[in-house]
């Protein structure tokens, strides 16, 4: 096939103990799906349905990356969160076979323009460019498995932790958001899902190193110059 000019490569990440690498698609995320987070944003989250938003396939960053402050904001913020891959697609997936469609699982952390969020709540605008800028997607290995036990998710900057919980504590568990999510979009091999982060988020600011480590998986760490 021809092109006007050369396609980008494809966007991809590193896979626990295998030369191959993992190409990603898409990356949705999940907003509020730990209740004291919920709270600690202003919501109520066990009322709500899980919603969802985006961030572009390259705003990915694989694990011990050294990575530039983002433009536009003076409120950088982490939130470590477990990351899905998803190996196998479909629509209106069913709860009960959502974990097949599973390749495998990862730490992450979305990182968050949080002032430019908060002003696009004030006016009731799409969050894209607090959510979505280059480079907001730290991953780490992601390791071959279709399901994890509970475990905990740890998120230390500069060796002080800020962020812990127990996966089981999710509001919506993993296959419950991809059921969900597959309801509104049909879901693809190469697909990341940002399954959401607990309370304890925060700034991170120049020189700082932040790791999330999450039992069973290789940790995401990235540091901000």
């Amino acid at each position: 096939m021809d092109y006007v000019f050369p396609p980008q490569p494809i966007p991809s990440l590193p896979v626990f103990n295998s030369a191959a690498r993992f190409p990603v698609r898409r990356i949705f995320c999940v907003g509020r799906n730990y209740a004291d987070h919920g709270i600690e944003m202003g919501g109520d989250p066990e009322k709500e349905p899980p919603f969802f938003f985006t961030k572009p396939a390259d705003a990915i960053v694989p694990s011990g990356q050294t990575i530039p402050y983002p433009s536009a904001t003076q409120d950088l913020h982490y939130e470590g969160e477990l990351v899905v891959a998803i190996g196998r697609g479909g629509a209106n997936i069913a709860a009960d076979d959502a974990l097949s469609h599973i390749w495998g699982y990862a730490a992450g952390n979305d990182l968050t323009r949080r002032d430019l969020q908060a002003e696009a709540k004030a006016t009731r605008r799409p969050w894209d460019m607090s959510k979505g800028f280059d480079q907001s997607a730290v991953v780490g290995l992601i390791h071959p498995q279709s399901a994890l036990a509970d475990g905990t998710l740890t998120l230390q900057v500069d060796g002080v932790t800020h962020q812990t919980t127990l996966l089981s504590t999710m509001i919506w568990n993993v296959a419950g958001v991809i059921a969900h999510l597959s309801r509104l979009v049909t879901l693809a091999p190469g697909d990341l899902i940002f399954t959401g982060t607990p309370a304890g988020v925060g700034l991170l600011q120049r020189g700082q190193t932040c790791t999330v480590t999450i039992d069973g998986l290789s940790p995401a760490t990235v540091t901000i110059f």
